[in-house]
């Protein structure tokens, strides 16, 4: 699966109440989720991101509460990856469940620049910068990770494999 879109660019320690504040947390839909997704550090993100875009990072994103709702409303904003330096554990384990592809790659993390254009080749485990002509490599998902994404989370793949899809 490759994946394009342009890059929106943020740095180290990412928490989840920046990416869904709080107060957003009673909303029941990812589309009302999706409304709020990280407008306490870029405002102007929910009006600008486009499906297919990815958010890129440093180290450390996803940290803080465990709550599922920020890979959501990533997911529902149209972000279709997220590529870091380093992911907090929770955060990776929350995204995969919900299908949400993630891409841990130093280089990737910092060689690219906010508006860049990137392409992701999730099976391959490339990550290439078109705008500044350069390519990264990372270790693509296996096993069970990569059932996940593709199936679009754990819901999509117990509902496939209990035939009622």
């Amino acid at each position: 699966m490759i994946l394009k879109g342009k890059a929106y660019k943020y740095g180290d320690h990412v928490d989840t109440d920046v990416i869904i504040p709080a107060r957003y947390l009673n909303m029941n839909t990812p589309e009302e989720l999706a409304a709020h997704c990280m407008e306490d550090i870029d405002g102007d993100f929910v009006d600008s991101v486009q499906k297919g875009d990815v958010i890129v990072a440093g180290k450390n994103f996803g940290c803080g509460s465990s709550r599922e709702h920020a890979p959501i409303a990533i997911k529902a904003a149209g972000v279709s990856c997220v590529i870091a330096e380093t992911f907090a554990r929770i955060f990776f384990r929350n995204a995969l469940n919900i299908g949400l592809p993630i891409v841990e790659c130093e280089e990737a993390g910092r060689g690219i620049a906010a508006g860049d254009e990137v392409e992701v080749d999730l099976e391959a485990g490339k990550v290439r910068n078109v705008t500044q002509g350069t390519e990264f490599d990372f270790a693509p998902l296996t096993g069970m990770a990569e059932t996940l994404v593709e199936a679009g989370g754990l819901k999509a793949l117990v509902r496939k494999r209990l035939g009622t899809a």
